[in-house]
């Protein structure tokens, strides 16, 4: 009989233990959840300071030599222009010359293709950086002048930069840190209760546009340089503990 009373007795001393554990199990899974999870946006609108603009030209002709000297009077040309219009030397960067020899396809009496030698196609790039934006964008939108004295010359639109996106970049990140604060504290005002301490913060990848465009974001970032007037803009995930 006392045997019966001590196992009775001892089994109920672990039904009520095992209910402390998972009173407390329950108790710190519910502590664990009890977050809020918010994400904040941080933009900017900014102009470019920096311009990149190419261009390239050709000469063909069946003697290398040539062709050669011929590109040589166009590119010195291009460059007097350049400079005429205020671009300084050390701002034109000539590059390598691109050398393709080319053909002419016919087909004789049986149907066989053959062909035949067209002559050396030879083609440079002039490339220019600057911060005189506006002098740029002119030059590139006057290019015509180059054409009208002869020279084959094709146009690339210029290229926008900013050479200050890390102050912007840091801007944003506190801009979007405030919102995503702010939005938790009015998501727990709300629910009667106040922000504990912060848990976690993930930032994501900045996102340059074009403003009021319909540019798609990228999940590795998007970095617009079509456009001379930009929008930059960088979300922050911040999760509190809610007391």
């Amino acid at each position: 009989m006392n045997k019966s009373i001590i196992a009775i007795t001892i089994a109920a001393l672990g039904f009520v233990i095992g209910l402390a554990f998972l009173g407390n199990a329950i108790k710190n899974r519910n502590r664990a959840d009890n977050t809020i999870s918010v994400t904040g946006l941080g933009s900017k609108e900014f102009t470019s300071d920096l311009i990149t603009w190419s261009g390239s030209f050709t000469k063909n002709n069946y003697d290398l030599k040539s062709a050669y000297d011929d590109l040589a009077v166009d590119r010195k040309v291009i460059s007097d222009y350049l400079i005429s219009k205020g671009i300084k030397p050390n701002e034109m960067v000539f590059s390598a010359v691109d050398i393709q020899k080319t053909y002419n396809y016919t087909s004789d009496e049986n149907g066989r293709s053959h062909q035949i030698f067209a002559g050396y196609n030879l083609t440079q790039t002039v490339s220019i950086e600057s911060k005189e934006v506006q002098k740029i964008e002119n030059l590139s939108r006057n290019i015509t002048e180059i054409i009208n004295r002869g020279i084959e010359f094709t146009s690339s639109p210029p290229q926008y930069f900013y050479t200050k996106l890390s102050q912007v970049k840091h801007e944003m990140i506190a801009n979007a840190t405030k919102d995503a604060r702010e939005r938790a504290e009015k998501i727990a005002e709300n629910a009667g209760a106040s922000l504990g301490n912060l848990k976690k913060a993930t930032m994501g990848v900045i996102q340059i546009t074009a403003p009021n465009s319909n540019e798609d974001y990228s999940y590795g970032g998007t970095f617009n340089t079509s456009s001379k007037e930009k929008e930059a803009s960088i979300t922050i995930k911040l999760e509190y503990q809610v007391k």
